[in-house]
């Protein structure tokens, strides 16, 4: 067995494979001083909650844009599985896919690996839009190389932003406003937060999207992945794949790759 483990700037997710088959997975917050020590408590009480033995796992791969959280998982990884974890993007994980930008080390961890997932999973050119603390929008060509993309404040961000900023603005939770009458203006604070917020957003995201594609200049797929990308998908035709786990599909890709 494989355990996956992608580091966000918010969530850490752990996954379970087995011949590339997702068993199960876990999302923790993200916290660098977290030791490998308490990692190790809180995994061995989900694997047994789910009846999973440590000892099967075979492989440890680590994908991170938070570098001062590597140092404590790759010793969860030495001490409690006795492997050396697999660095993406490092070594025999490198990306293997060509990254046709200015800067190409300064490419996340975790947009390579969306890179490759889907690639993989899906033909022709692709646009891939991860809501995270960022929401990234990256464009994927027909040959699965990386050929750039767009970088935007995630919705929870723009939100906390807004309220810090305005003394008198309530926080409030991220959902769809009501639009049963059709109504887009708010009758009062939260109702016009939440229709600024949201709609907002989702202009944002078909604006993006439709810039993207007129550049690209050709039918391009868009695969979106993240928690929000099914409450987005309910209220715009954007989209034409959801895919939760691609990050983590990109991740096991990787790790097969060194065991072949």
């Amino acid at each position: 067995m494989l355990l996956a483990i992608d580091v966000g700037n918010t969530n850490a997710v752990f996954a379970i494979y087995d011949d590339m088959e997702q068993k199960t997975r876990w999302r923790i917050s993200t916290d660098p001083r977290r030791t490998a020590d308490e990692y190790a408590v809180w995994l061995q009480q989900l694997f047994e909650l789910e009846g999973f033995d440590r000892s099967a796992v075979k492989q440890v791969i680590i994908s991170t844009v938070v570098p001062r959280a590597l140092h404590n998982l790759s010793l969860l990884s030495q001490k409690y599985f006795e492997l050396k974890p697999l660095i993406a993007g490092k070594g025999p994980t490198e990306w293997g896919i060509e990254v046709d930008v200015d800067q190409p080390e300064s490419l996340g961890a975790d947009r390579a690996v969306n890179a490759i997932g889907a690639h993989r999973r899906h033909e022709g050119d692709l646009i891939v839009i991860d809501f995270g603390t960022a929401t990234t929008l990256d464009f994927i060509d027909y040959t699965g190389a990386y050929k750039g993309g767009i970088i935007a404040p995630g919705i929870n961000l723009s939100l906390d932003a807004l309220v810090n900023a305005a003394a008198k603005l309530p926080r409030i939770a991220i959902e769809a406003p009501d639009r049963s009458n059709g109504n887009v203006l708010g009758r009062n604070t939260e109702d016009q937060m939440h229709i600024g917020v949201f709609w907002g957003y989702v202009g944002l995201m078909e604006g993006l999207i439709a810039r993207m594609k007129a550049q690209i200049g050709r039918p391009a797929k868009v695969i979106a992945t993240g928690g929000l990308a099914v409450l987005f998908d309910e209220h715009t035709d954007i989209f034409d794949s959801i895919e939760p786990d691609l990050t983590m599909y990109g991740l096991a890709l990787l790790a097969a790759r060194v065991a072949d």
